[in-house]
Formats: structure tokens, sequence, C-alpha cells
């Protein structure tokens, strides 16, 4: 970060478009937060990305897009930037039909989000909410660690949603399918089952 932006007690879209490591950063009220996905997050979300990537490819739907796509979209805070994990935009959507050179001005048709060990509730909570305020039609929120999926739809209705569930695109990304198990890591051995390392006795 350049000591011009890292002095700055407010910043703007375009501070964090110059910005060198802006990809781990959102902008919420001018100021900068930053997005700490642990490694299992980031595997998570780049799975359900390869899947929605491909999808699109194959049916010309619309545009997958990854964790550092960023969506400077929300009347309520004009300067800030979201970035979900994964997102979709339907195509038609971009003024036309091509990808924006800095943020998208609208909203992605579906939001993604990873929850991380470090999350605090609240925060998504807010990001949530921010999603709901200029119509997202679609939210997976998708826990790992629960191995669950909440889904959020524009009219309010909430489903929850297993690991031997399926993920649908619904009407927002007609067609597309996904077993949930497919795109959460493999379950673990039990911690009484793990291995107990042998300690090796030196010399003498």
């Amino acid at each position: 970060m350049s000591m011009a932006v890292a002095t700055k007690t407010h910043h703007t879209p375009e501070d964090l478009l110059a910005m060198p490591d802006g990809k781990s950063y959102e902008l919420v009220g001018g100021q900068l937060e930053e997005r700490q996905m642990g490694i299992e997050s980031s595997w998570v979300a780049g799975r359900i990305f390869a899947r929605l990537d491909r999808f699109c490819e194959e049916h010309k739907t619309g545009w997958a897009l990854p964790a550092d796509s960023g969506y400077q979209c929300f009347p309520h805070d004009p300067g800030m930037v979201r970035r979900p994990d994964a997102s979709f935009v339907k195509t038609g959507r971009f003024p036309g039909d091509v990808l924006p050179k800095g943020w998208a001005k609208s909203p992605p048709d579906l939001a993604v989000e990873v929850v991380s060990p470090n999350d605090l509730v609240y925060k998504l909570e807010e990001k949530l909410n921010d999603y709901r305020k200029v119509g997202v039609p679609l939210i997976w929120v998708i826990n790992p660690e629960s191995r669950t999926v909440m889904v959020y739809r524009r009219d309010g209705s909430i489903s929850r949603l297993l690991d031997d569930d399926e993920l649908s695109g619904e009407d927002v990304v007609p067609g597309f399918r996904c077993p949930i198990r497919e795109i959460l890591p493999p379950l673990g051995l039990p911690e009484e089952a793990q291995p107990t390392p042998t300690r090796t006795n030196g010399p003498g």
C-alpha cells in the first residue's frame, strides 16, 4: 500500500482500485475492511465459481465472476464496494454486454458468500443486508464448518440445505444444479480416530 493511501482516513473506490493489495479489501463508509479468507473457504469459493463458470461457458447464460470482483452499486452508500466470494451476472446486464474495466455499477443476480472461521456474524449480516437493499435475487451463504448452505431469495424466503442436498440456480441461473457435497472439502477422520504421532527415541 502506498503511503498516500495508507495515511488517508477516508478512501474512495478509485483509491481501492489503485491499491497494490486492494483485492484484500472491501470499502464500507469510506473505510477499508479486510477480507480474511482461510484456505478452506478460498477452496470452496473456487469450487463453486468453477462450476458456475463452466455452466456459463456451456450455456451462454451470463458471467461467473471470482472473489476479487467488486460491486459499487449501493445507493445507501455510493462509495461502498462489496466483493462476493463468487457471483453471477446475466447476459445483457452489463452495458453493451461488456465486462466493466473497474467496479460493476449494478448488483449481481447471484451473490455467494463462504463463511470463514474469522468472520464476524454481524459483519456477514451487514453484507447480506446490503445485498438485500439492492435487490440481489439470490444469495448463497456456504458454511464449510456446518456443511450447510443458506439460500436467501428476493421474495424473503429462506432455505437451509445440507451437504446431501443440491444447489439450484432456480430462475436466476436456470438449469444450474450442483450437489453441495461436491463443493465442500472431504470429511476428515474424527479427532478420536486421528493417528497418534509416534515418538522416536534418540540415541542412548
